[in-house]
């Protein structure tokens, strides 16, 4: 019965709601004009909301036993609320500041969030190849880039540090061209030459398989569950269907025992 109401929608949606409004709640603690105005309020409501937290866990314990820790979102929920249950006194503000991560909760109880992330984690193993070869690209570019322009701009090129980071800020687009291409073409008019094809690679080509490597994975999770729903399916019709098989046998035999208790007294 307990398992029956934890598992249900509306018990769900309760706690759907619940983490909401508790984000809110955190959020307008940040304003010191609110505060001063509800602060008390604002405390209370907060603690009702760990205190439902801390009971929805209390019960998936108690219900779900050690397989409780089984599943992934069930040791993530655990995490944001034991992380947050930290004693958080003068000097503290990190963990006081770590009760947002109460928010991150939506995920694991919204279902279309929860496929996005799952779908984002299927995507890590060809994620890391890309950035391996992003890694590799940088860091070719920053050697050749502190080499050609290092001499006359130190403060952008100087290093192999300083030139990676302002080639992230290239390849980000923010300020590149008259930030820092312009300004670099007046002493090396050149310098286009190496700055476009390395923006042409990073920026539309090598980022943009991150995109076809995350939708490509959501595509696989949403195919894998589409056949998990359909083995559920037509495991749940087979079952269906034996059991009518057998109901069939059982009338047989019943009617075939009914027809022959009414032959028996015209026999005699």
């Amino acid at each position: 019965m307990l398992r029956r109401f934890i598992e249900s929608s509306r018990f769900q949606n309760f706690i759907t709601a619940v983490i909401a409004l508790n984000a809110i709640i955190l959020g307008l603690e940040t304003s010191s004009t609110i505060m001063d105005v509800a602060g008390p309020f604002l405390h209370a409501l907060d603690q009702i909301a760990v205190a439902i937290f801390v009971v929805e866990l209390a019960m998936k314990l108690f219900v779900y036993r050690l397989s409780f820790f089984k599943r992934s979102w069930n040791v993530f929920d655990f995490t944001i609320v034991a992380i947050t249950l930290l004693p958080a006194g003068q000097g503290l503000s990190v963990l006081r500041a770590l009760r947002i991560l109460r928010a991150f909760r939506l995920i694991s109880t919204v279902p279309s969030m929860r496929k996005v992330v799952e779908a984002l984690m299927r995507a890590i193993p060809g994620m890391i190849s890309v950035l391996t070869l992003l890694s590799l690209v940088f860091y070719v570019s920053a050697v050749m880039a502190t080499k050609l322009f290092g001499a006359g701009f130190p403060e952008w090129f100087g290093s192999i540090g300083a030139s990676l980071y302002s080639l992230f800020q290239i390849m980000t687009l923010e300020s590149w061209s008259m930030g820092i291409v312009r300004p670099v073409m007046e002493s090396y008019p050149h310098a286009w030459m190496f700055f476009v094809p390395f923006i042409l690679v990073t920026t539309f080509a090598v980022l943009n398989l991150f995109i076809a490597i995350v939708v490509d994975a959501m595509s696989t999770h949403v195919d894998v569950e589409g056949s998990q729903t359909r083995d559920e399916i037509e495991s749940d019709h087979g079952e269906i269907m034996n059991e009518l098989r057998e109901l069939r046998h059982e009338l047989a035999k019943l009617n075939a025992r009914v027809e022959r208790d009414e032959k028996a007294p015209e026999i005699k």
